[in-house]
Parts: C-alpha cells; sequence; structure tokens
C-alpha cells in the first residue's frame, strides 16, 4: 500500500500517515564509493531520498544505477571537486541548483528539491581550510546561506541536510580544546551554527539525544582515528522549527564504511 520504505497506519477515522525516510552521506568521491560497496550500503538503508555531498565528478564520467530514483546532480565547475547528488523515489515538484549568488554557485554545493510538504536542501559547505584561510569567504557564505534558507521557510518548511563542515559544540567532536581555532571548529563557524539556529532550525540530533556522546560522523584518515572513534559530528538534518511534531528519529550510522563520512538519517511524517 505504501510506496515508501515507511511503514504506514491507519486511525481510527481511515486516514493513512506516511513517513519519508532521508539519508545523507558525504561519499569523498562518489566513482571511488561505487567501488566500496555504495549499492550494498544504500539497499541496506532503503531510504526513500538519498542526499550525497562531494561527489567529486562531472557530468558524463560515470552512471549511477538507482532504478526507480530521480536523479539530480550538481556539478562544480572544478574537475573533481566538490558536487552534490539526489536520488528520489518519492516525486518531487521540481529543483533547483545553487542558492542564486554567483559567488557561492560555481562549486556545486547546493541542490533544492521541493516536495509537497516541505523544502529539501542539500549542502556541502565550504571548508575553512588550513590556518582559516578561506574563513572570510566562509562568513560571507553562512550569511547568503541562511538568508536563502530562510525565504524558502516563509515558502513551505525547509529539511536542510548535508556536510555542514562545524561541529557546533564540544560535544560534537572528540577533542574540542586541542581544536578550539580549528578549521571546523572556531568560534567563527560555532557562531553561525548558532545563528542559524537561532533563525527558527532545529539540529533534530540533538534534538532527539541531547547529551549523547561519542556520536560522530566523521573521522580523520590519520592515525587510525575511526577505529578509535576520534572523531567530529559535522553531518546533520536541521529542519524548521514547525516541523518539530513530525520528526520520528534522527540517526547516525557509524557501521556503513566506504568514505571517512558515515551516513546520517531522518525519520519524519508526512501529510497532515
Amino acid at each position: 500500500m505504501c510506496r515508501f520504505a515507511g511503514y504506514y497506519s491507519t486511525t481510527p477515522v481511515g486516514a493513512v500517515l506516511f513517513f519519508v525516510k532521508i539519508v545523507s552521506w558525504n561519499v569523498n568521491g562518489l566513482r571511488a564509493v561505487l567501488q566500496k560497496g555504495f549499492y550494498e550500503s544504500v539497499a541496506a538503508l532503503d531510504a526513500d531520498v538519498i542526499c550525497l555531498q562531494e561527489i567529486k565528478m562531472q557530468k558524463g564520467q560515470c552512471e549511477v544505477e538507482m532504478p526507480g530514483y530521480e536523479q539530480v546532480l550538481n556539478y562544480a565547475d572544478r574537475k573533481g571537486y566538490s558536487g552534490t547528488a539526489v536520488f528520489s523515489r518519492v516525486p518531487m515538484l521540481g529543483h533547483t541548483l545553487g542558492i542564486g549568488v554567483d559567488e557561492h554557485d560555481h562549486e556545486g554545493r547546493v541542490i533544492t528539491c521541493e516536495f509537497e510538504d516541505f523544502y529539501l536542501v542539500c549542502c556541502y559547505t565550504p571548508n575553512a581550510q588550513n590556518e582559516l584561510k578561506r574563513l572570510d569567504y566562509r562568513m560571507r557564505w553562512e550569511d547568503d546561506f541562511r538568508a536563502y534558507l530562510c525565504a524558502l521557510d516563509k515558502v513551505k518548511p525547509v529539511v536542510l541536510t548535508g556536510d555542514l563542515n562545524v561541529a557546533h559544540e564540544e560535544i560534537d567532536l572528540k577533542n574540542p580544546k586541542s581544536n578550539r581555532h580549528s578549521a571546523g571548529f572556531s568560534d567563527e563557524e560555532r557562531g553561525k551554527m548558532t545563528e542559524l539556529l537561532g533563525a527558527g532550525f532545529i539540529d533534530t540530533f540533538r534534538y532527539f539525544y541531547p547529551d549523547l556522546t561519542g556520536a560522530y560522523t566523521w573521522w580523520s584518515y590519520i592515525g587510525g582515528a575511526r577505529s578509535r572513534n576520534a572523531g567530529w559530528r559535522i553531518d546533520y538534518f536541521i529542519v524548521s522549527e514547525r516541523l518539530r511534531e513530525k520528526l520520528i528519529d534522527s540517526k547516525i550510522h557509524p557501521q556503513v564504511m566506504g568514505s571517512d563520512h558515515c551516513p546520517v538519517e531522518l525519520d519524519i511524517r508526512t501529510g497532515d
């Protein structure tokens, strides 16, 4: 009866309530992860919508075989860099690439898909880089991207997902003291996340698990960080405040290998 991966249930008056499972994953090279069990991992996750970041490919370089899923890809101008993708078996009403600001729209970082109940924004946020050499640009990005999300939110609720390249609080990384001024944990980047949440959005993982420690989504390839779980939580599902009552769960899947990131998941009710 239900076309989606989620369950359905019949209320006393006979209405059917659906939920949609959305998965997001920074694959650190889509062509590479296809050789590392990508299809098997995706099949096991059984998501209705799959959002990918850092696909690092150009149009025509690779065919992704996802029967039953509509595909939307946004490629960076620069070869082998950045890029995003969305695969959906939930019908879309439309989609756009970028945020409408030329300074930001050449790196394939944003795909916005419109569904009946919400906008889904798949994002790969720019890294501030070593010694924070790209921090000034990152701050402009943050302000422009927040304005973009707020404009969408005036039309219908927003589900933002992706690698947002920031650990918001000390609980979100293994070694906060030694990383205080590192890219992804600078005061400036953390402050911009605080501003975003203060503009009417919810960090869904912390909504469900406010005090859970050791919950990370990225681990350096250096020094066996993943085996020691010395990681960072930098991959998110952030939603409009008015979707709060429709949230079912927000999950991290550290058992899924193939990238230096693992997938994250949001389960959300749809319909009235």
